[in-house]
């Protein structure tokens, strides 16, 4: 009697992700709330913050989400952006796109374990001292890692309630603002800080806008993904300015001053207007954040060394799926990698990402413009315009980023300019092709001679 097969394990096999938890999920990777903008706030106050946090979305969020908008819904594959720019533009740069993502992840991932420590050290300074930081990074990452093991539907759930839950605390915040600023007057009169530090306040806001094709990864375990992509981009645009710009607009009305907020400092407002009740409730939603931003985030990276073992150019062990259909191999090993990723100062954290996923989210505008001559007919539910324009959207976010390396000048990483360092990650990605072609040659070899003779 023959032995019965066993079926084959793919992500898309259990539940899928619908439209309102691939927006949260949206919402995660790409902002988390209004934590993690304070640095805007300092750096360029009131008026240039808002003018900042509305106009970013413009030149920046809107050309990417137009191009993934049509990108996902013509290519809806896992993998995502990696597997839109090998097919546009072959496997070398295909390759490259996901280094720069999966190296730019390593820095991206090792910034929200710090927001996680820096919330709750303001709850007790004690909870975060000594290796207690370690010890709750570690923690993060376990649990994430576990949660996503459960498949992609509990991870877009849990992105709906904890969005609920983080945004509540805000609403509350946001209504003692306004009644202090009717009913109390301002609380203080603080210097005008407007172009403290201009620079940072940018680069803050470049990152707080970053990730709108992360959700782009999970293609195939996405719910009419053709239709979906495109709605969830524009939903959660909106949703991201809102939950920005809004706080921020409600503390100028109630009179805070901006030259004092750093990171952690949306706890220290709402002590002020509501008292210590509602600062601890924004400390469990900058926690939560935290393990939003990054339970997101895992989902979406770990789905690149899955598509990259379908084609052979990682081990086949990374498209290993556990019966939920996720890619089990791939997140224990992306899990690995950020838990022992270095401690580094916020900035400088930002000044690598933004430059290492600059680099990779312009190769996803030359796969749209490739796209569009190499397939002139190829299925494109949503369109970003004709082809002049897409080939236009590119130009505003590749002057942001150079801008970006331009800032980053200053920063400094591993004893070297934090844009050499970063350059240096990128030609990685040369050398690492390099190797991925000689392990498909050895394989190749290996299995000619050990299969069976005519």
């Amino acid at each position: 009697m023959a032995e019965k097969q066993r079926p084959i394990l793919r992500p898309g096999m259990g539940r899928k992700l619908t439209l309102l938890p691939l927006v949260m999920a949206t919402f995660f990777m790409v902002s988390g709330g209004p934590f993690g903008i304070e640095d805007i706030l300092g750096g360029a106050g009131y008026g240039g913050g808002l003018l900042i946090l509305i106009l970013l979305p413009i030149v920046w969020s809107l050309p990417t989400a137009l191009m993934i908008g049509e990108l996902a819904s013509a290519v809806p594959e896992d993998g995502g952006f990696y597997v839109w720019v090998r097919r546009a533009l072959g496997p070398f740069w295909g390759f490259q796109e996901a280094w720069l993502s999966l190296t730019a992840s390593i820095f991206d991932m090792a910034i929200y374990p710090a927001l996680f420590v820096a919330y709750l050290g303001k709850l007790d300074p004690a909870l975060t001292t000594g290796g207690r930081t370690g010890l709750w990074a570690l923690g993060i990452v376990v649990l994430c890692t576990i949660w996503n093991l459960l498949g992609v539907k509990p991870v877009g759930d849990g992105a709906t309630w904890m969005f609920s839950l983080l945004m509540l605390p805000f609403g509350l915040l946001c209504g003692y603002a306004v009644w202090h600023g009717i009913h109390g007057g301002p609380i203080t009169r603080a210097a005008d800080c407007s172009g403290a530090s201009i620079g940072t306040a940018m680069l803050v806001g470049l990152w707080n806008y970053m990730g709108w094709d992360n959700a782009s990864t999970v293609a195939q375990e996405v719910e009419s993904p053709q239709r979906n992509y495109p709605r969830a981009m524009v939903a959660s645009i909106a949703l991201v300015i809102v939950a920005y710009a809004l706080p921020l607009a409600c503390m100028w009305f109630a009179g805070l001053g901006c030259s004092d907020f750093q990171t952690g400092s949306w706890a220290d407002a709402a002590t002020r207007l509501g008292g210590r009740w509602l600062g601890i409730a924004i400390i469990f939603s900058g926690t939560m954040s935290a393990v939003g931003m990054f339970n997101t985030l895992m989902l979406s990276y770990t789905r690149l060394p899955y598509a990259m073992a379908e084609e052979r150019m990682l081990p086949r062990a990374f498209s290993r799926c556990n019966r939920r259909g996720v890619p089990w191999v791939a997140v224990v090993a992306c899990a690995v990698g950020w838990a022992l990723a270095a401690q580094m100062s916020f900035e400088r954290l930002l000044s690598t990402d933004i430059i290492l996923y600059g680099s990779s989210l312009l190769l996803e505008f030359a796969a749209l413009v490739a796209l569009r001559i190499r397939e002139p007919n190829l299925e494109r539910p949503f369109r970003a315009g004709n082809f002049a324009f897409a080939s236009l959207l590119g130009v505003a976010p590749a002057g942001l980023i150079v801008y970006a390396a331009y800032l980053s000048r200053d920063e400094r990483m591993a004893g070297m300019p934090a844009l050499l360092f970063a350059g240096l990650v990128a030609l990685g990605g040369l050398l690492g092709y390099a190797v991925m072609r000689l392990g498909m040659r050895w394989r190749a070899g290996s299995e000619v001679l050990t299969s069976p003779s005519d």
